[in-house]
């Protein structure tokens, strides 16, 4: 019986790290857009709908599965469609999201927050519908081999049956969750376009002057955030069935992902939407299923009741 509890915790322990790496990946892409620009984009989560599509259409009909097969095609769809919808984000930004950002917002009630919000929504109800008429209803889903195949770790002990099973799709889908994180935090620290969009966001007035195009860098976070959360879609997609309104079940967790991580903080993001991940499997092994959100922001409020900042957030005194 011992036995039994402990294999179900650590299983249910590995089940939260592999959602939850995912799910921090999703963060990052929010955070970043966030981070930079102080948008709060309820449309995120669409963009991910998009990634998963464009993944999908991409792995059956564009000749990925027959060059590369069904184990190693979804992933290499998955990677191609971050491209694409960096460019989607990008226009999206330069044609709509430029309107009420950056400069223009000091002749906006409010800095522009509530115009965002109202277009960010408008944009999220026009693709989640435009995918309805588009895709249709039925469920999609990129299914690999990997999906009904895992490795197992043990036994942990010797003379005991305690063994923990890491689904393999699962498993890589967080490899390249963590991977792209690590790349997104070279990018953002190591290079001359990180340092501009990390400039960008801590003080727009004195990067103008520096010679760094706001509005322009403005659009490459956009662009950058959409694509990764498009990443983590398609990762998500290889073990899990979508459909056109799947955003709306997601933007949420996105958003007590950043907001539990610090606002602003890419990395805080990450562990923001990991703690979302093991919050969530662990619950199951006391609670229903269907209460498996009730209990992720029962620990959210609890986290923030203590440190409002979130993990990696910084108090600011306003005057």
């Amino acid at each position: 019986m011992t036995s039994q509890i402990i294999e179900n915790v650590l299983q249910a322990l590995m089940a939260g790290l592999l959602a939850g790496a995912i799910y921090g990946l999703m963060c990052v892409g929010l955070g970043l857009i966030f981070g930079v620009m102080r948008v709060i984009n309820f449309a995120q989560g669409d963009f991910m709908m998009l990634g998963m599509y464009v993944a999908y259409y991409l792995f059956l009909s564009a000749g990925i599965q027959t060059a590369f097969g069904s184990v190693i095609g979804p992933y290499v769809a998955i990677l191609l469609s971050a491209p694409l919808l960096f460019l989607f984000g990008y226009w999206i930004h330069k044609l709509l999201i430029a309107r009420v950002t950056g400069r223009r917002t000091a002749q906006l009630e409010g800095d522009g927050h509530f115009a965002q919000l109202i277009l960010t929504l408008g944009v999220a109800l026009v693709l989640q519908n435009g995918g309805l008429i588009v895709f249709g209803s039925v469920l999609a889903s990129i299914r690999t081999p990997l999906s009904a195949s895992a490795w197992e770790i043990g036994p942990l002990w010797n003379d005991d049956l305690v063994s923990v099973f890491i689904n393999k799709a699962r498993g890589i889908a967080a490899l390249i969750s963590i991977a792209a994180m690590i790349g997104l935090t070279a990018l953002i620290t190591r290079t001359r376009m990180g340092k501009a969009l990390r400039a960008a966001a801590d003080n727009p007035v004195a990067a103008t002057y520096m010679g760094i195009d706001i509005d322009k860098s403005h659009r490459l976070a956009f662009g950058i955030g959409a694509a990764v959360t498009a990443v983590a879609g398609g990762l998500l997609a290889t073990n899990y069935p979508f459909h056109p309104y799947i955003g709306i079940d997601y933007v949420i967790v996105m958003y007590a992902g950043v907001v539990l991580g610090g606002m602003g903080s890419i990395t805080g993001a990450f562990w923001g939407g990991m703690t979302i991940g093991l919050v969530q499997q662990l619950s199951t092994l006391v609670l229903p299923t269907q209460l498996q959100n009730a209990a992720i922001f029962v620990v959210f409020l609890l986290i923030i009741f203590l440190r409002p900042q979130g993990f990696f957030g910084h108090v600011v005194e306003r005057t």
